[in-house]
């Protein structure tokens, strides 16, 4: 065991990390590990004692000993992965109290509106992106199963046939004839010994890209979610902004033709006339606007659900979908529920995987080949004795000069190994600031809403008041208009900010890595 603790620290010495890991448990090596970090060794040695006496002191058989270790219980360049410490917040800040409460997977449901449901229930099954994240899926699956059949023997079959003539230039030998014939059938194998987790670590890294192509898709159901619900809100919000344009374009052409009896009798004044009539205007003008934005959304909606441009059944109004309580949970737990965190983390293992296959090339691979069949000149021998055919070999490569293209290999997957850790580290910021946004968003829109609520009722008060003192000739026109007008702007502005609170609940969902399935 000393000459194996000198090698593997040796090998820590050149390469920097090393790991064996043995099958054998409490009956055998309890475990042998190496490491080294920016020069400083760690790690230690704890073998079983009971195995000392299991390899002898001289000879080849510490040779054979060696290879057993290192082809059994499988020795693996390269530290492990283990998951950065990340520094996350106790709380949130714009919460008071626990959070504890986790997501609704079908989070939508909680608007209470089941045409929404269902738009995203299509959605989900025919959106092209979706089809399209299935199918990088899959592929990461069919490139981890050719990644892992390099860890088997890999078993071929051949069979030939033929007929050749030698010159006639040529002495032959008494009895043997210028044409022959020739057929064979063999059996062949081959097989690398994974000694140093070359191959493995190779599996590990396609591994990890299968799981972060996996929360990639659920990244993009997340995303196509929330994009319906937005899409529809918006749309029903246009839908809304255009029955107050056509109301007010109504009461507006209702004065103007009050308006113009009373100028025609020579009771006001063609200002006032002229500004009745421009106001109308503006209300006719708004209805076409919102017509087209609503065509519009319709159409961006369609494409969503993976569908041609058609008309979209309606649901709920904004005003009608129910508000629910968002659950948001502790910040702790962005970590295992935002799908484009945990994506960040897989391809941040499958980067650390990489670095330990490109120090294992440093070391020699050895493989084994072996070849069984048949070859005679008539197929009636075949099943004879001496038409038998058999090889067996080993081969030995090491790299000795490869003018630091190894070590250049080296380096390129230690800065990606880095590029993914900034990335991972950088997504849980994103994380948490989207939170936080939505959060902040969700609470001063309410507060909005409030103080918008409460201009709309003074403005429909003012309006009465304004009517009834120009019908009673204490006021001009133009006092009327001007409260229509600011009723108007703000029954818009008030259906913008329903809007803008649903579209913030949204948010925080999708934020809080909501209404994904693991």
């Amino acid at each position: 065991m000393s000459r194996l603790a000198a090698l593997l620290s040796k090998i820590d010495q050149i390469l920097g990390v090393v790991r064996i890991t043995s099958p054998f448990g409490k009956g055998g090596l309890r475990g042998i590990s190496f490491g080294r970090l920016r020069g400083k060794s760690f790690g230690k040695i704890s073998p079983n004692p009971s195995l000392r006496h299991a390899f002898p002191k001289r000879g080849i058989g510490n040779g054979v000993a060696l290879l057993s270790v290192l082809g059994i219980s499988g020795c693996m360049i390269g530290a492990d992965y283990r998951r950065p410490d990340v520094t996350v917040p106790p709380g949130w800040r714009m919460i008071n109290g626990d959070a504890t409460a986790v997501i609704n997977e079908q989070w939508w449901s909680q608007f209470n509106d089941p045409q929404l449901d269902r738009l995203i229930e299509i959605a989900l099954a025919e959106n092209l992106d979706v089809a399209s994240a299935v199918a990088r899926v899959e592929e990461a699956r069919a490139l981890l199963a050719i990644s892992r059949a390099a860890l088997f023997p890999q078993v071929g079959a051949s069979a030939d046939a033929g007929r050749s003539r030698s010159s006639a230039g040529t002495i032959p030998l008494p009895g043997v004839s210028l044409t022959n014939n020739f057929y064979s059938a063999v059996l062949d194998a081959s097989f690398e010994l994974d000694l140093w987790g070359r191959l493995r670590r190779a599996t590990e890294a396609a591994r990890g890209v299968v799981l972060s192509t996996e929360y990639a898709a659920q990244v993009v159901r997340l995303a196509l979610v929330s994009q319906v619900a937005q899409s529809y809100f918006d749309l029903r919000n246009l839908d809304l902004q255009l029955d107050i344009a056509r109301g007010t374009l109504a009461s507006r052409e209702e004065a103007l033709r009050l308006v113009t009896k009373r100028f025609e009798g020579g009771v006001v004044s063609e200002l006032d006339f002229r500004q009745a009539e421009s106001e109308a205007a503006v209300a006719a003008a708004a209805v076409p606007n919102l017509e087209q934005q609503i065509v519009q959304r319709e159409n961006e909606l369609s494409i969503l659900l993976g569908r041609n441009p058609e008309d979209i059944t309606r649901g709920r109004g904004v005003f009608e979908s129910a508000i629910p309580e968002v659950p948001v949970g502790l910040p702790s737990t962005l970590l295992v529920r935002r799908p484009d965190i945990l994506a960040a983390e897989e391809s941040l293992v499958a980067a650390n995987a990489r670095v330990g296959a490109a120090r294992a090339a440093y070391f020699p691979r050895l493989s084994l080949t072996g070849l069984l069949g048949v070859e005679s000149t008539e197929l009636s021998d075949w099943f004879n004795s001496g038409s038998r055919v058999w090889q067996i070999a080993g081969g030995l490569t090491a790299p000795i000069f490869t003018a630091g293209r190894l070590g250049a290999e080296v380096e390129t997957a230690t800065a990606q190994q880095q590029q993914a850790l900034y990335d991972y580290l950088r997504t849980i910021q994103t994380g948490l600031r989207e939170v936080e946004d939505s959060l902040i968003a969700t609470r001063k829109i309410r507060e909005q809403q409030a103080a918008q609520d409460r201009q709309v009722q003074a403005l429909q008060r003012t309006l009465r008041l304004a009517t009834l003192r120009y019908e009673n000739g204490y006021s001009s026109f133009l006092e009327v208009l001007d409260a229509q007008r600011s009723l108007f702007s703000a029954e818009l502005q008030q259906v913008q900010l329903q809007r803008a609170r649903l579209g913030a609940i949204v948010n925080l969902y999708k934020a809080l890595g909501g209404g994904w399935v693991p």
